[in-house]
């Protein structure tokens, strides 16, 4: 996802596939929030979660989602022996939208934990970089991972944004630049040789939840809101291609970033009596614009993607979240996987926490089998074809996974 600056109806799109899906999840699947406040009149939401209703292909429809039995553990076989090793995460760690930031930056150190107290002989650490999500702040700090001869590979960047500005400078230094999170389509179209998308682009995304909400949930009429990043407008564009007649194009708004008030947004859609409204955009600003909405009159349901599906939106919509769905390239947590998070971190996983954890494993398993140099890890990246937790990770010869599906969610 991610960029730098940074239903009465719902129960007709979900109960059609939930019966089905019929799955017992947690973690993402299952995040929850007890601290909902708002500022708009609508009581807390304090019982509210996101729960996934069904992973679905690039025409809307259910596919079978992964056996996390078969995921690669960064534990390996315990008898990985390397010199001390370092990775870098770069991506907003403070900053209005840091939880997403916050939820890669845990979800690599707990596999990265798990490699560690399994294999004493091969002790890898990882340097957190902060770039708040600023395509400028990042400029800044890439340039120190690059220069830092220790770092063998990155996590992140983690915004679309801020992976536009800072990718040729990654790929002119050849260091491994993983991303469980930037979704923009373009950024493979850049000729970087040292980028790898560990999910959807929201090419995929689009035209994946466009169908979904025309075909299953039956929607007829949907109003597409965007921010001005360049996730939430690469986003929008998509959505809206993939809709088709159903966007109506008298009720699509755009917003800025850092935007509080929406009145005349809100006016509009309001007045358009659409069935649902799509934001494509980030919690910061879904959060205040999903309680205007309800508290407008709006009665159709609030769709938000990748970018707005995390515990904050619920913390700060209050119970305007309730019956929200939310979509995302990112799977749910395994039941393992979230127990084991949870005691590590000491709060819940949430969006890319997962695909952060399967990247972290796969940079575990090159150091393990002997790649320690920039150019070795690259490589063993580039030929890397295996099972995660939450998808199969194997990338075509732009960094693009060669399949990626996307996932529906609702809070409830």
């Amino acid at each position: 996802m991610l960029s730098s600056t940074w239903h009465s109806r719902t129960t007709r799109g979900v109960l059609a596939i939930g019966a089905a899906a019929a799955l017992v999840l947690t973690g993402c699947s299952d995040k929850s929030t007890g601290t909902g406040t708002n500022t708009s009149g609508t009581s807390g939401a304090t019982d509210l979660k996101i729960t996934p209703v069904a992973q679905v292909d690039i025409n809307g429809k259910e596919v079978p989602k992964v056996d996390p039995a078969k995921a690669a553990d960064p534990a390996g076989d315990g008898k990985a022996t390397c010199a001390p090793t370092t990775l870098a995460f770069a991506g907003a760690l403070t900053g209005p939208n840091a939880a997403l930031g916050i939820n890669i930056d845990m979800g690599a150190k707990l596999a990265l934990d798990q490699h560690n107290k399994a294999n004493p002989g091969c002790q890898i650490t990882l340097k957190s970089f902060d770039t708040e999500g600023d395509p400028q702040k990042a400029t800044q700090v890439i340039p120190q991972i690059v220069n830092d001869k220790s770092i063998v590979a990155l996590l992140g960047p983690t915004f679309s944004g801020e992976t536009k500005a800072t990718g040729k400078i990654l790929s002119d230094a050849g260091l491994a630049s993983l991303t469980s999170s930037a979704t923009n389509a373009t950024l493979t179209a850049n000729g970087w040789t040292s980028f790898f998308r560990g999910l959807a682009n929201d090419d995929v995304q689009g035209p994946s939840v466009a169908k979904y909400l025309t075909g299953t949930a039956g929607y007829k009429k949907v109003c597409v809101v965007q921010d001005n990043s360049d996730y939430g407008t690469g986003l929008a564009k998509s959505i809206t291609e993939g809709l088709g007649a159903a966007a109506d194009p008298s009720c699509a708004a755009s917003i800025k970033t850092g935007d509080k008030d929406f009145a005349a947004t809100v006016t509009k859609i309001s007045g358009a009596k659409a069935d649902a409204v799509f934001f494509a955009g980030y919690y910061a600003e879904g959060a205040p614009l999903a309680q205007q909405l309800k508290s407008g009159g709006f009665k159709g349901v609030f769709v938000g993607p990748d970018g707005t599906n995390d515990p904050q939106f619920l913390s700060q919509a209050g119970s305007a979240a309730k019956g929200a769905t939310l979509t995302c390239p990112c799977g749910p947590a395994p039941e393992k996987f979230e127990k084991d998070y949870v005691a590590f971190n000491k709060q819940p996983s949430g969006v890319y926490s997962v695909e952060a954890y399967d990247l972290a494993t796969i940079l575990t398993k090159a150091i393990g089998a002997g790649k320690v140099s920039r150019p070795d890890i690259l490589e063993y990246v580039r030929s890397y074809d295996g099972p995660g937790l939450a998808r199969q990770y194997k990338w075509s010869a732009n960094g693009e996974l060669s399949n990626a599906l996307i996932w529906i969610y609702t809070v409830k």
